[in-house]
């Protein structure tokens, strides 16, 4: 399958053209970014064409993969899926609803495979325990912390993304919390509280379907010394909790990359494709007006 890359910013140079170029069923074809210069480095680093137009390299590729703002990815992979291409997307699918149903539905009317990069859910041991707590059942609530330092560690290469400074870490962890909780818990019935803490530090109280309640507490702002992920179940199996992951982002992104191949090949959808991520979206977005309702 020949794949090429929109996006040349930090986490597309990082992980995106290390794990489609060096994965053995991908022939990494190409490279479009808003910024040509940065296109053309990224394009000599791995030996591929930079585009300078996107149409252009949506023509001659099977598959896009996308590091992009949100928004961004949303527009672009409606257009993708129009001309065919199976889709690796990034979260949070889209900004709004709205966007992220176009995403949705421009893949189904176009029949092209979709598998959006929830980190957590291409890591081993953490899917593997994801997949044997959604067998268990009987669960009561379950509690996630998702804390990071983006905007207290100095020199971190996201700390000036625009999108992440102004949408915080509802948007930019709270789909790595919610993708652990919702296969395990059930999608929400509603966001009944969202607060706000400390910097873009947000808490969540959700009612769940199968009856279970969950919190969440979401942060960017973190101190270093307190930054880290941590999600625990309890009901009548007892207390588990989320086990760390032993791999990195770039075997993630290529397990990602794995799955969007067998989703392709089969047409089977992957449990973590755009109408997943949609209903990830609608969860953000009903939590992001009750913040916004309320007093800071």
């Amino acid at each position: 399958m020949r794949i090429g890359l929109l996006g040349t910013g930090p986490w597309a140079r990082a992980v995106h053209a290390s794990a489609l170029s060096g994965h053995p069923g991908l022939e990494f074809a190409g490279v479009w970014g808003r910024r040509p210069d940065a296109a053309g480095e990224l394009a000599g680093l791995h030996g591929i064409r930079a585009y300078d137009d996107v149409g252009a390299l949506l023509a001659d590729v099977d598959a896009v993969a996308v590091a992009l703002p949100p928004a961004v990815q949303a527009d672009l992979a409606v257009r993708a899926a129009r001309a065919g291409c199976h889709l690796l997307l990034d979260k949070p699918l889209a900004p709004t609803v709205a966007q992220g149903r176009a995403v949705v539905g421009a893949a189904e009317e176009a029949g092209v495979a979709s598998v959006v990069f929830f980190t957590t859910r291409f890591q081993p041991g953490p899917e593997a325990w994801i997949t044997e707590q959604a067998g268990v059942g009987g669960w009561f609530t379950g509690r996630a912390q998702w804390l990071g330092a983006v905007f207290t560690s100095e020199g971190n290469p996201f700390a000036d993304s625009p999108w992440r400074r102004e949408k915080g870490a509802l948007w930019d962890v709270g789909p790595h919390a919610l993708s652990v909780l919702l296969p395990v818990l059930g999608a929400p019935r509603r966001v009944t509280a969202a607060a706000y803490g400390p910097g873009d530090t947000v808490h969540l109280v959700l009612d769940h379907a199968g009856g279970a309640s969950s919190s969440l507490t979401l942060s960017l702002t973190a101190p270093p010394a307190a930054a880290g992920a941590m999600v625990e179940l309890r009901g009548a199996a007892g207390v588990t909790v989320l086990p760390e992951a032993t791999e990195g982002a770039v075997p993630a992104l290529t397990r990602a990359a794995d799955a969007l191949l067998a989703a392709a090949r089969t047409g089977t959808p992957h449990p973590c494709d755009a109408a997943f991520a949609l209903r990830v979206t609608e969860v953000l977005a009903s939590a992001e007006t009750l913040l916004h309702s309320g007093t800071r």
